[in-house]
């Protein structure tokens, strides 16, 4: 701590002793710039051989994963979410998961809306919360369902709706499913299983499945475009979480070729396996990841 030249040594460090009994009286979470993210219930991938019977299937919705804990409405990295008051108004005082979103193919429109720290009211209006779980409920996934949409159904307001689940006789009939939602502009399927508990951990419980794999990794670098993208972006360099550094060249628009995602942040590719010495197969650009 600096104080002026004027100021006597003695006065000096009582002012830096008292300073430093403020900080240490502080609690940790004013200290701490880093919200705790809420106890969410996380996916596995799908995979062959689970009992189809004991699962209820949904669509995998693109949007903003968004946790209501009774009070607030957080993100997945347990920001505050500015939505309108209108738009949580009368809300359950009870933990609500779910998903942010504006209808498929609308992912920008979900994530511009979310982080914006003044809510943009005609934009909220688009806006849907979609809610698959009850985390404070005790009880399976089972129970959980009928009290979720008996929960609900007692709000009565059309932008907080039940996510619609359903049961799928065998593994054929999801694949199809799979291909028509995605042909409808859909990301995926979830996987619920019905005798799980909500337990914040990644599990079999809850299984995702999607036509192509994705992953996330760190933008380290801007590769400059040639011929039609000479002056824009041509490719980032990016390392994943295991240290493998590879180009990322495709699913870019011209705007984002024009301003690319900033170095250090965190993307989302689109890919179809690997090749032989690790690095994804046909690896596509998605979005910027969001926590």
């Amino acid at each position: 701590m600096s104080t002026p030249s004027s100021v006597p040594p003695c006065i000096a460090r009582q002012l830096s002793a008292l300073l430093l009994g403020i900080l240490l009286c502080l609690p940790d979470a004013a200290l701490s710039a880093t919200p705790a993210p809420p106890p969410l219930m996380l996916a596995n991938l799908y995979h062959p051989g689970i009992s189809l019977a004991d699962y209820w299937v949904s669509e995998k919705l693109d949007g903003v994963r968004g946790y209501w804990d009774g009070e607030k409405l957080l993100t997945r990295g347990g920001q505050r979410i500015n939505a309108p008051p209108w738009f949580t108004a009368n809300w359950p005082k009870t933990a609500l998961d779910g998903e942010l979103w504006a209808g498929r193919r609308q992912f920008s429109h979900a994530v511009s809306t979310v982080r914006r720290e003044t809510p943009d009211d005609a934009a909220w209006r688009r806006m849907r919360f979609m809610v698959f779980d009850l985390p404070a409920y005790p009880g399976t996934f089972d129970q959980r369902l009928p009290a979720l949409q008996s929960t609900l159904a007692r709000l009565a307001v059309p932008w907080v709706l039940p996510v619609e689940q359903i049961k799928l006789n065998d593994h054929s009939a999801l694949q199809r499913l799979l291909r028509q939602t995605v042909r409808q502009g859909g990301e995926g399927l979830m996987l619920h299983r019905g005798a799980s508990l909500y337990r914040a951990q990644r599990s079999d419980d809850l299984l995702k499945i999607k036509t192509h794999e994705d992953a996330e990794a760190k933008v380290i670098g801007h590769l400059p475009g040639k011929g039609k993208y000479q002056g824009m972006l041509g490719a980032l360099l990016v390392e994943t979480p295991d240290g493998l550094r590879f180009k990322l060249g495709s699913g870019f628009s011209d705007a984002q070729r024009r301003q690319p995602p900033a170095l250090g942040s965190v993307v989302t590719y689109r890919f179809r396996g690997l090749n032989d010495s690790g690095i994804p197969r046909f690896a596509s650009f998605m979005r910027v990841y969001e926590q």
